[in-house]
């Protein structure tokens, strides 16, 4: 094991030291406080040394298990005061072609990129883009271009810096539109030869293409002093599954941008709202601390890009406390809404959209993401 090691007796206790730099400190210390050393300075750097060994003994764990868990040591953490690591293999999901190394905040951001685009696989072609793990951008167009053209506009000031995916091949028509964009990571099935070079003249720029769509089915988290665990919120509701609740019932067009809608909502932060037309997302609102907070934002965002959101589709990730959201959406021109349901006042909210003539879709399954 290269593991540097340095034991200092301190009062009969011994500290075991992970690093040169570590050593020399603790020297530092023992001599200039005459051999003191509290215990919180043990503790710490027992932290360390133990940080060190926990990351060798599962190394060797994955060895022997003979599913090779690599550890990747990352640039830092969520910022550049946070040390972090990545175990797994990267080489599973993609393969990078060009770029810088994956940082944690990329690595996070390309997760959700992908999980979001596996709810559009076999679909239509969609590019979307990814900025803190929301969504800000995504299109579904017959052609990579114009997918690529109508995802920018849901909001290109959030796009600077974001992450790109799509599920269709990047030719060199679409890297070009794309590479008049400062992005951190694009992610596709394919980039063709003529494309990457297009691309890679920015040597930082991360430039991958994934091998596949699937994932964990549980979720684990760290908190306080122990994890949560959960089966991962996969795949999504078919259409035919649907309730209508209201009087009127969407038309096909609105049944399709609902969909689409549901999606993004589910992979936006809680509370979360997604207002979508011709299969272009228009206006998002995410982490609001309640649901009309979220809902005005996303009709603000599609206000300050310029879009008409006359007769789009809204969809929700949780049930409307209040009738207040159905009014608001009614007022702006909003032509459908999409929610689970499942609140006590479901009959007033339901009134509220019969009142106002929107045709209201319940789903029966919410969409919290914490």
């Amino acid at each position: 094991m290269s593991l540097l090691r340095a034991a200092a007796k301190n009062n009969d206790h011994v500290t075991v030291i992970p690093s040169q730099s570590a050593y020399s400190e603790l020297v530092s210390m023992l001599r200039g406080q005459a051999g003191a050393i509290t215990a919180e300075q043990r503790l710490d750097f027992a932290r360390q040394a133990f940080a060190v060994t926990s990351r060798y003994d599962t190394a060797i764990h994955a060895w022997f298990e003979g599913s090779a868990q690599p550890t990747l040591h990352l640039r830092y953490g969520e910022n550049p005061h946070q040390a972090a690591i990545y175990r797994g293999s990267l080489a599973d999901v993609v393969q990078q072609h060009h770029g810088k190394e994956l940082s944690y905040n990329n690595l996070l951001d390309l997760d959700a990129a992908l999980r979001l685009l596996a709810e559009f696989e076999g679909q239509q072609v969609t590019t979307l883009i990814i900025k803190h793990t929301n969504p800000c951008g995504l299109a579904t167009r017959p052609t990579p271009l114009e997918s690529w053209t109508a995802a920018l506009e849901s909001d290109p000031l959030s796009a600077f810096g974001g992450i790109l995916a799509t599920n269709a091949p990047v030719d060199l028509a679409t890297a070009q539109a794309m590479g008049e964009l400062f992005f951190e990571v694009l992610v596709a099935p394919a980039i063709h030869a003529d494309a990457l070079a297009h691309l890679a003249q920015k040597k930082n720029r991360i430039l991958l293409t994934y091998r596949s769509l699937s994932f964990p089915r549980r979720q684990v988290r760290s908190v306080l002093n122990g994890t949560l665990e959960q089966d991962a919120d996969a795949g999504h509701e078919a259409a035919s599954t649907y309730t209508t609740a209201t009087k009127l019932a969407p038309s096909p067009e609105q049944l399709a941008d609902l969909k689409t809608a549901e999606r993004l909502a589910k992979h936006l932060k809680s509370n979360a709202i997604a207002i979508v037309r011709n299969g272009q997302l228009i206006g998002a609102g995410m982490g609001q601390t309640s649901r009309i907070d979220a809902l005005e934002h996303a009709l603000a965002k599609a206000k300050v890009r310029g879009f008409d959101v006359r007769g789009a589709a809204l969809a929700s990730d949780g049930f409307f406390p209040f009738p207040d959201s159905v009014e608001a959406a009614a007022a702006a021109g909003i032509g459908s809404i999409l929610q689970p349901g499942g609140s006590v006042k479901d009959p007033e909210v339901i009134a509220a959209a019969d009142r106002l003539g929107i045709p209201m879709v319940l789903t029966g399954k919410r969409h919290f993401k914490h």
